[in-house]
């Protein structure tokens, strides 16, 4: 998703002395002995790059890996330097992934179709059809699949790509035009596209450089969508494009000049209004465009505030308004629509509850549905609007996740709910709105002899160095555990954002657990898994509380004979990579392996460059390090500045060279750093995707092989 941050500053120093007497002169890409003395890996040529402010100088001695063309001969030499060692250096665990990878294929189902879901006058939905590894998208008269239509067949307009990702798809009102985005570099910029869905016939319209995102207003030949930038690649500009006309002819609707906010775009459900909407870290609005006016200017619902955060939704001639305002965990109010513009007008509907978190809802048009978090579950209710007590939907797990999806109309009869947990497969149900009763539709097929009653999950709480009570939640196969301290432990965390990793089913980690591995996600500080203040209570100036949190979870765990002291491992991605490496800078003896993905560890470099994609918009989730308290505080965890002359775990990292939201230069200045710096004789795998971005290889099967990658690396330490 977006990237991701820790520790001392006589340790930094320390670092710095290295840094700048070089054991050996500055030379091209050398190669040296490591793991054996048939495998060698690369040693990074050092330059010197200076970088002063606050009155400190830091030294960077691989800032010259940053290529932003990604067309410089010797940075690319030096990726594909390390992608060799590590294929050599992974060689043994080669048949290994072949297993892990069959296995995990075998459990999918070849032939599986998504459920509808009904969005105008036709039920949409996906096919997957024998190894094809994306979809074709269809829609339907009924939910039944009566009169079946194709619209796209995505392994079609995947032909010649080595990455392809299709989304944006939208119909027009009138059901005859699709719009439909591609990007075939994983950039996350993607073009536009339409179809004519009655003749088949692509048109000549191309709308270039977007976010991918299409609305249409209601006239069948006006759509709305965002533009980048293409250095930040922050989506700034909204344009109204007229089929038929070229790009450049395109009306600027709007333009964000604050480049710490996003853009989006979306349209209400009454089909009445385009919303555009502002969101930062700690500030959000949003601005009315009439959908039935091809001319039409945006309004501001209120005036934009710093601090005040808030969505809407319309029903009828009232605005419903999920909000902040004084209300940390959030309450729900409403607005006549003729009362716009004066957040003194909103009155509550869900009053502020200190202790339950309040986190989205839906409306239809007899009834309100929300959903809350209390005490680290979510909870769902169904009002109706005319009155009387709301209905708490129940499951029966202990950790579980459930959300709402795919409630695009008013006048559903029914709430669509996914649900899974740790031990069940995800599962779709239709709640009768009147009566509650749940319609399942489908569970996720898992093939093979997987049974749930095989497995078991737990949730508990850890006392962090605090006093902080940190959940967490576990899975392990039943006849494979012993809580004697004898299992190995996967231990996995994220914590930015706000991002709440709730507990889900996951049939590639079967491979793992089937094989004595107890699996652990640890809630940390950063999420909002204890509602809005513990994601307060983990970012800018309290940020190294997420990295302690999981420090401490791994120790109670092994304490409470979860998992082996010497059989611990551990992995996250993006944020989550940062987090790992925080975690191996303050704590290398808990691990014995651990996995960091597309890993944001370069903190104080990337913040201090305006030209990196997402740099601002991250101002309020780390601080500006442009302020010397932050750049104190932040420079004190930053993986990269707090490597140091120690042991530590052995590491696989991997990036994709086209990541746009961690750039591939940060993990590979890490991993150099780390050759210079570390004491042990620990493997440090280090892989590349030469053809991917962010969220890795695309292709349902072909994202396998990076999973099977990670559980080989894991299993092979482990003597699985």
């Amino acid at each position: 998703m977006k990237k991701k941050l820790p520790f001392c500053f006589s340790l930094l120093t320390a670092a710095l002395l290295v840094a700048c007497n070089p054991a050996t002169p500055p030379a091209q890409t050398q190669v040296t002995e490591q793991a054996s003395p048939s495998v060698q890996a690369p040693v990074a040529e050092k330059i010197a790059h200076e970088m002063t402010i606050h009155g400190d100088t830091r030294i960077d001695n691989y800032y010259w890996m940053r290529d932003d063309k990604r067309e410089d001969p010797k940075v690319l030499a030096h990726l594909e330097a390390e992608n060799q060692y590590a294929d050599a250096l992974l060689a043994d665990t080669k048949p290994l992934q072949t297993q892990l990878f069959e296995e995990m294929k075998s459990r999918i189902k070849k032939d599986d179709d998504s459920v509808p879901t009904r969005s105008g006058q036709y039920y949409y939905s996906s096919e997957m059809r024998g190894d094809n590894e994306y979809p074709v998208y269809v829609r339907s008269s009924d939910f039944a699949g009566t009169n079946k239509q194709e619209l796209l067949d995505a392994n079609k307009l995947a032909e010649g790509h080595e990455y392809y990702n299709l989304g944006g798809l939208s119909a027009s009102p009138n059901d005859k035009l699709l719009a439909y985005a591609e990007d075939t570099l994983s950039r996350r910029i993607y073009t536009i596209k339409f179809k004519d869905l009655e003749t088949g016939e692509l048109l000549s319209d191309e709308l270039q450089g977007t976010s991918g995102t299409t609305l249409w207003a209601n006239d069948n030949k006006t759509v709305y969508y965002i533009k980048k930038d293409p250095q930040t690649l922050l989506g700034y500009q909204v344009f109204r494009h007229t089929l038929g006309t070229p790009q450049a002819q395109d009306e600027l609707v709007y333009e964000e000049t604050d480049n710490t906010f996003y853009t989006g775009i979306s349209k209400s459900k009454d089909h009445s209004l385009i919303y555009i909407h502002h969101s930062a870290t700690e500030t959000s609005g949003v601005s009315l465009i009439d959908a039935n006016q091809a001319d039409a200017k945006p309004i501001a619902f209120v005036p934009r505030e710093a601090g005040l955060e808030y969505e809407i939704a319309k029903l009828g001639d009232t605005f419903y308004v999920l909000t902040n305002l004084d209300a940390i965990n959030f309450r729900l109010m409403k607005v006549a629509a003729d009362q716009l513009g004066d957040k003194r007008k909103w009155q509550d509907v869900i009053a502020h509850r200190p202790d339950v978190q309040l986190q989205g809802f839906e409306l239809f048009n007899d009834h309100l549905v929300y959903q809350q978090r209390q005490n680290g579950l979510s909870e769902i209710f169904v009002k109706k609007l005319s009155g009387g007590p709301a209905h708490k939907l129940n499951f029966n797990d202990n950790a579980y996740m459930a959300r709402m999806y795919g409630n695009n109309e008013l006048d559903n009869p029914s709430l669509r709910v996914y649900y899974t947990s740790m031990t069940t497969p995800g599962t779709h149900y239709d709640v009768d709105l009147n009566s509650f009763a749940l319609t399942q539709l489908k569970q996720q097929p898992v093939l093979g002899d997987f049974d749930a009653a095989n497995y078991a999950s737990e949730r508990l709480f850890v006392e962090a160095r605090d006093g902080a009570k940190v959940p967490v939640t576990l899975v392990y196969r039943k006849d494979k555990f012993k809580k004697d301290g004898t299992n190995p432990l996967y231990q996995y965390g994220y914590g930015s954002y706000g991002a709440t990793m709730d507990p889900g089913f996951s049939s590639n980690r079967l491979s793992l657990l089937d094989r004595g591995v107890v699996y652990a996600i640890a809630h940390i500080r950063g999420s909002q898994m204890l509602g809005r203040p513990w994601y307060e209570d983990g970012k800018k100036l309290t940020k190294k509380n997420t990295f302690n949190d999981f420090i401490d979870v791994t120790k109670a765990l092994v304490a409470q004979g979860y998992g082996h002291k010497d059989k611990v491992v551990a992995a996250g991605g993006s944020a989550g990579g940062l987090l790992m490496g925080a975690v191996i800078n303050q704590a290398p003896e808990l691990y014995l392996g651990v996995a960091a993905h597309v890993p944001f560890v370069d903190v104080i470099t990337t913040m201090l460059d305006e030209s990196i994609p997402l740099t601002t918009n991250e101002y309020d989730e780390w601080g500006n390090p442009n302020d010397k308290t932050y750049y104190d505080y932040m420079l004190s965890y930053s993986p990269y500045d707090q490597v140091k002359a120690q042991a530590y775990p052995n590491l696989l990292v991997t990036t994709g060279l086209h990541d746009s939201q961690v750039q591939y230069f940060e993990p590979a200045k890490w991993v150099a750093k780390l050759r210079e710096m570390k004491t042990d004789s620990n493997m440090l795998v280090f892989k590349t995707d030469m053809e991917a971005g962010h969220g890795g290889a695309s292709g349902r099967f072909k994202r396998l092989h990076d999973t099977a990658l990670e559980y080989a690396f894991f299993l092979n330490l482990l003597d699985k």
